[in-house]
């Protein structure tokens, strides 16, 4: 314990220094108990005059971040899915955070390899270039194998050294942290900040384990062989461990690179229409999406496939999930409000007393508004926003996985549109809904009897929401998608909770007993 206080006022100082506060506080005026706690642990003296005063708050805050390292790089990029714990403003002003920083060497790249994989197939390892992307967590290299006689062009990533001590010494401080704002400021229970802090640490610490990634990109591969211009790179398994994953290597190029494109006579309003439509079917058929869609994670290969990259963070749907996604944005499209209720009330999102037609009115005031307006100006992501925050007001249930697929929708459709700006997600969102619908034959007929033909489940249908937000919040996180039945997670973040408080006890003892000796000897 303490090594994580020690821990803490190091990750104090580094706050600090960088002025995050004083940038947070333009968005959100954290409470003065936090603030003077903050100085207290950091022996704060402000360094905002050195911040470039052509910068914006939000750029600001996210070059902090980044300086700080990864575990607030990785607490930054989290945070961006949560804007109902930061508030919608500062989660969009850190959606800018580049999870970019400087290179480790060759020779430990290769060192790591060697280690990892043997001898052996350390050697069946040709031409390992320098980095040639560098992240917070790892960095990839391109070189050639020899795959059992073949040479084929790959794609190396490789972990930072000892980056899983240094984040989960830093994240263990940070949960520190946030069990002394809940002990002394009870306002904050709300906002769960151990939860959100442990859930951090469970996702990074399987994004540091590359197998789960590797697993994640094969599952993806399976689910999507038979997508017509469509591929996930091809997984090595043989170079593929803990610390190394290697799959094949893009040639292509980056739909960012919007002049390539063209030069190469790639339609990129077909390509735009078809990214909204793989994102939709990967979600709704497979209830497995990439959940990290920017333009820098999808590139167009020679033959004018659309090739993904990057699968540390993959978003899970179940089926109650796939089907309530597909009904609401299907609802909406046919302007079929009653219809959208009913699937809130059958899934057990909203209370069961909640009035169907009252439900109805408050959607439709969602819904008609967005037919009025311009091709432009609609979207899929953000109605699904506003729908969350309409239903909060009937106690809907926060759904983690549900708000992971409304960021990503955000940005896929901000990609399309920067493909061509006149893109209509309702015209191109049609069609995989409506076959995926008709497929299903009625879901909302399916959902009925599913839920009517399982006494278990009625019973513990108040309940429902709960049971799925626990369950999802792991299904989330675990890109193989293996999680064990006894899974231990909720159990270590108790453990957790204990220790803290013990420890908080025996520290009011000791201080006590301080007291009492004091007022004895003197």
């Amino acid at each position: 314990m303490i090594k994580k206080l020690f821990t803490l006022y190091k990750l104090g100082r580094k706050l600090a220094k960088s002025d995050v506060l004083n940038i947070v506080s333009k968005f959100k005026k954290p409470p003065l108990a936090i603030t003077i706690l903050f100085q207290i642990l950091s022996f704060s003296f402000s360094s905002s005059g050195k911040n470039n005063l052509n910068e914006n708050e939000g750029e600001k805050l996210s070059k902090s971040l980044q300086s700080m390292g990864t575990t607030f790089i990785k607490l930054g990029q989290f945070l961006v899915t949560r804007p109902d714990i930061i508030g919608e403003e500062l989660a969009k002003q850190l959606e800018g955070l580049q999870d970019r920083l400087p290179p480790f060497s060759l020779t430990e790249a290769k060192a790591i390899i060697k280690k990892d994989l043997g001898d052996e197939t350390f050697n069946s390892i040709i031409d390992l270039s320098e980095p040639v992307a560098a992240a917070s967590i790892a960095q990839v290299h391109k070189a050639k194998i020899d795959d059992n006689g073949t040479i084929k062009d790959v794609a190396i990533k490789i972990l930072r050294p000892d980056i899983k001590k240094t984040f989960n010494d830093e994240i263990d401080a940070l949960m520190l942290f946030a069990f002394i704002i809940e002990s002394f400021i009870k306002k904050t229970k709300r906002l769960k900040l151990m939860e959100v802090v442990f859930l951090l640490k469970e996702i990074t610490n399987l994004e540091m384990d590359l197998r789960f990634e590797a697993a994640a990109a094969n599952e993806y591969a399976e689910n999507t062989k038979n997508d017509a211009g469509f591929r996930v790179p091809i997984i090595y398994w043989n170079f593929t461990s803990e610390n190394v994953m290697t799959l094949d290597w893009v040639d292509g190029v980056s739909i960012r690179e919007t002049e390539d494109l063209q030069k190469r006579n790639i339609d990129t309003k077909q390509i735009a229409s078809d990214i909204i439509q793989h994102f939709l079917r990967h979600a709704v058929r497979d209830g497995f999406f990439h959940a990290d869609m920017h333009q820098g994670n999808i590139f167009i290969d020679n033959n004018g496939q659309i090739v993904p990259i990057d699968f540390g963070i993959m978003g899970r749907l179940d089926n109650l999930s796939k089907r309530f996604l597909a009904e609401i944005l299907f609802g909406f499209i046919q302007r079929d409000y009653k219809k959208v209720a009913e699937v809130h009330l059958v899934a057990g999102l909203v209370p069961k007393d909640v009035p169907v037609n009252d439900l109805a009115q408050a959607l439709r005031s969602i819904g008609e508004p967005i037919f009025g307006q311009s091709v432009k100006d609609i979207s899929g992501g953000k109605l699904l926003k506003q729908l969350f925050d309409v239903t909060e007001k009937f106690n809907m249930q926060t759904q983690p996985q549900l708000l992971m697929l409304q960021k990503t929708m955000v940005v896929v459709e901000g990609v399309a549109r920067k493909l061509n700006p006149d893109t209509n997600i309702w015209d191109t969102s049609k069609p995989v809904l409506e076959s995926w619908l008709r497929e299903t034959k009625d879901p909302i007929n399916t959902l009925n009897e599913g839920l009517k033909s399982t006494t278990e489940v009625i019973k513990r249908l108040p309940d429902f929401p709960e049971i799925m937000d626990k369950a999802n919040q792991a299904l989330t996180f675990l890109a193989s998608g293996q999680i064990p039945q006894n899974s231990n997670s909720f159990t270590a973040l108790n453990e957790k909770k204990s220790e803290m408080i013990a420890f908080r006890n025996q520290s009011i003892i000791g201080l006590l007993l301080l007291v009492i000796f004091g007022l004895v000897v003197f």
